[in-house]
């Protein structure tokens, strides 16, 4: 090793001050791009609230009323055909105090969702009486909540329950 003293010269970056504060402001200005994303990521997981999430809220409301949704472990779907009717009215009085008020792709949403719901509810609703005016045990026995079966295979399917 030399042990000259005056061959050993200590370097000092003038710059070293300014660039180490650039480098805390690079990693300050990455934690706030992170709290933003977080923040972003929480408000994704809802729907925006706007005329066409309203109208989607009432059509699945509907549309639960009307079977489509079943429970997976029991394989029973319950039809709620009077809650079905009034998610389908509150989206016809929807479209009559906004007629004219609405984008014209709005307008033609909301007739569309409009007659599809009016058209499954009727058929489902002529179904259902169909199914009880022929006296169908097993259309009865579902409609009532009743969970004997007569066969393993027919336990199996898929049951209607029509609360009272």
């Amino acid at each position: 090793m030399n042990s000259n003293p005056d061959e050993l010269k200590l370097h000092v970056d003038s710059d070293w001050k300014a660039q180490a504060e650039a480098e805390r402001e690079k990693l300050r200005k990455i934690d706030v791009q992170r709290e933003t994303a977080k923040e972003d990521d929480s408000a994704d997981k809802l729907p925006p609230a706007d005329f066409r999430s309203i109208v989607g809220l009432l059509a699945t409301q509907a549309l639960g009323g009307l079977g489509a949704y079943g429970d997976p472990d029991t394989r029973r779907v319950v039809v709620d055909l009077p809650a079905a009717q009034f998610a389908i009215d509150l989206l016809g009085v929807l479209a009559e105090k906004t007629k004219g008020n609405l984008a014209e792709e709005e307008s033609k949403e909301l007739i569309a969702i409009l007659t599809e719901l009016r058209s499954r509810f009727v058929h489902f609703a002529q179904m259902m009486a169909a199914q009880a005016a022929q006296g169908n045990p097993a259309a009865v026995s579902a409609a009532m909540g009743s969970s004997h079966a007569s066969s393993k295979a027919e336990s199996n399917k898929p049951k209607i329950i029509l609360p009272s």
